[in-house]
């Protein structure tokens, strides 16, 4: 069925349609936190080795793309790029929505949602995890600054500052997403200072893939001009941040080969792993790297739609095996308790941890998405988060105005 954003907009049957079909996933995963908060993670594929599991994944992948989502406006207010301004409030609700929808999934994850007070009236700077309390608290303000200065006329000359402020903070979010896996220096996988600077570069290719399948989706169903122009700098700006992200890839397992210590994980990882290893060659860098960017080079790419969301979708896919690999992948290579040393035991030593997501894990981790997809189905209906028009006479005319506006 072709949902239209004149849909979206909630101007016909279809909207609801779509509007009832993410509050049943969202009511299914509110079901499914109700039966782990009361049978116990028992419930999940979650175990002692295993502590972060599927709907981790949702919830990092979420967070990670919502930094990147940002990148639309901050290219506009930061960086001088007007072509990019009136997509801004748009690329602002995105980070918002994505980051409620992760933040949604690791809240509802924790077994006892009351521990969540915990968490933020008693603080160990020492941790990693309480700095990303004041990330994420403070990342949601200055977006939601950032856009009323872009939406409220009179506020208009303070959203270069607040547009600034937001950029700075949202590489300091990313940074301490990675920095999670970075600092866990018992895990092979990680006790990595790159994870940081690989998780900027893989948030702006998520990013950028969530804002232009939905900025399509949006302009194809309402009837809004999408200019080709404006198609072909999106598809140039994804070529670059998929590169980008497979560069720090590269390095990062280079590294790793590097040392000595880490040549188990590597072949674990990269040879011997099963299905991580297939995530990882055939989810990871071939269908969500290689296969999207050699789409996204053809010299018309912006008159070909089809195969821009088709590349944006793989993209998205690639990532979430990415996170699924590095999060769960990770924690299946069995630690190293004493390096150097030969331990033999009946519990788990040197054995590969198994894990198996539930039901109840799935349906947490859509809801997430679904969480996400509901708060900009709805500002879009309410707010203006989108121009009338986004051709290349539109954004001409744009220009031309904030010209005159500047002078």
């Amino acid at each position: 069925m072709k949902i239209t954003l004149r849909e979206l907009q909630g101007n016909s049957p279809g909207y609801y349609l779509l509007l009832g079909a993410l509050g049943l996933v969202t009511l299914f995963g509110l079901g499914a936190v109700w039966i782990m908060e009361h049978q116990g993670h028992i419930v999940t594929g979650m175990n002692n080795q295993i502590v972060w599991g599927l709907p981790h994944v949702f919830a990092v992948f979420l967070v990670v793309a919502a930094s990147g989502a940002l990148n639309v406006a901050s290219m506009a207010s930061v960086f001088g790029k007007t072509e990019f301004k009136p997509l801004a409030p748009l690329s602002g609700l995105l980070a918002i929505a994505l980051l409620l929808g992760g933040l949604t999934v690791l809240m509802l994850d924790l077994g006892r949602p009351d521990r969540l007070i915990i968490a933020m009236t008693h603080f160990n700077f020492k941790s990693i995890f309480a700095l990303n309390i004041f990330l994420y608290s403070g990342f949601m303000g200055f977006v939601i600054a950032y856009l009323w200065t872009m939406m409220e006329r009179r506020m208009n000359r303070y959203t270069p500052v607040a547009g600034l402020f937001a950029f700075v903070w949202r590489m300091a979010l990313t940074t301490g997403t990675g920095s999670i896996f970075g600092f866990l220096v018992a895990r092979q996988a990680y006790d990595s200072a790159l994870l940081a600077p690989l998780f900027i570069a893989l948030s702006l290719s998520y990013g950028l893939a969530v804002f232009v399948l939905v900025l399509m989706l949006a302009c194809h169903g309402s009837g809004r001009p999408l200019g080709d122009a404006l198609v072909a700098r999106f598809a140039r700006l994804q070529i670059i941040f998929i590169a980008a992200g497979l560069y720090f890839v590269l390095v990062y397992h280079l590294t790793n080969l590097y040392f000595t210590k880490h040549h188990d994980f590597e072949r674990f990882l990269l040879l011997e792993g099963g299905l991580y290893t297939t995530l990882f060659w055939l989810g990871q860098v071939l269908l969500g790297s290689v296969l999207p960017l050699v789409m996204l080079l053809h010299p018309r790419i912006g008159q070909m739609r089809l195969r821009v969301a088709a590349s944006t979708a793989l993209v998205v896919g690639g990532g979430f095996a990415q996170m699924y690999v590095t999060i769960i992948g990770g924690q299946a290579f069995p630690l190293v308790l004493f390096p150097g040393r030969q331990v033999s035991s009946s519990f788990y030593d040197g054995v590969l941890n198994s894990y198996s997501p539930s039901l109840p894990e799935w349906l947490l981790g859509f809801a997430g998405v679904a969480i996400a997809g509901l708060i900009v189905m709805l500002a879009l209906k309410f707010l203006g988060f989108l121009p009338e028009r986004l051709d290349e006479a539109a954004l001409q005319t744009s220009d031309a105005t904030q010209a005159v506006a500047s002078a």
